[in-house]
């Protein structure tokens, strides 16, 4: 019989069966110039799960506008559409925050100036229904690191607003992101002790300027996880490990959209 203690700091992968859901919308809040929050309910609901604060569903919306929502079916070999089907427009988003008692999936919207699931949240009204895939997987980072350094632009704050309501008092917490617009900044709620950076949004390496300026908490583990533009997380991703010497296991970088490319998720 082992007895090892295990490691609170261990990084865990889990998965999770695919569920595909049929939703409605249940109301829908500009919350800033550029942000919408629509919360979604549904009985599918009921065993809904997503362990973690960067966890992303694959929102599906009629094929077209004002048409009909066709889901696909999960069999034995996957997801498949009835013979015929049209394929719904495909997103991936993150859980804002959900309550399974209630029933009820909240997502923020990051209005961008085209695009189909932009023109859709814009004008989300009750009663609409939508289709929600997964989450697939989740990346649980451990709350027992001393400090979390969250980095991202407007796509990745409904990933960061999560997580900082996650933290423990005690926690040390840094939010660097970057915005186009001011009036898209936001009071974060949080037990932790936060420093937030604002960047206002210009070169494509301004969020890696603004890391590689950072001082670290020299005391503890920090765990970073950064969101954004592809090309720019990948320069946020050299400022970690290269210029504040993070250890690649303590950096996740992700790419939620890439500039000139539809439907973009990555990790790097």
């Amino acid at each position: 019989m082992s007895t090892e203690t295990p490691d609170p700091l261990t990084v865990e992968r889990v998965r999770h069966d695919l569920k595909l859901r049929r939703l409605q919308v249940q109301r829908a809040d500009r919350i800033s110039p550029h942000f919408v929050r629509v919360r979604f309910t549904g009985e599918d609901l009921a065993d809904f799960i997503s362990a973690s604060f960067d966890d992303h569903i694959k929102l599906m919306l009629p094929a077209q506008p004002g048409g009909p929502l066709v889901l696909p079916v999960v069999g034995p070999d996957g997801p498949a559409l009835p013979s015929g089907a049209e394929r719904p427009v495909m997103r991936d988003y993150t859980p804002r925050s959900f309550d399974l008692t209630a029933r009820t999936l909240d997502i923020e919207f990051l209005l961008h100036s085209e695009g189909r699931a932009t023109e859709w949240a814009a004008q989300a009204k009750v009663g609409d229904e939508v289709g929600v895939g997964g989450p697939r997987g989740s990346f649980v980072v451990p709350l027992a690191f001393d400090g979390h350094l969250l980095v991202g632009d407007e796509s990745a704050m409904p990933a960061i607003a999560r997580r900082l309501e996650e933290l423990p008092s005690g926690a040390q917490a840094i939010a660097v992101v970057e915005t186009l617009d001011p009036a898209d900044r936001r009071e974060w709620v949080t037990q932790a002790r936060l420093q937030t950076h604002w960047v206002q949004s210009g070169a494509v390496n301004a969020l890696a300027l603004a890391v590689s300026a950072l001082k670290l908490p020299t005391m503890g583990e920090t765990f970073a996880w950064a969101a954004g533009e592809a090309a720019s997380m990948v320069a946020v991703r050299q400022a970690l490990v290269e210029g504040q010497g993070l250890h690649k296991s303590r950096v996740r970088a992700a790419a939620y959209w890439k500039r000139g490319s539809a439907g973009h998720h990555e990790t790097l």
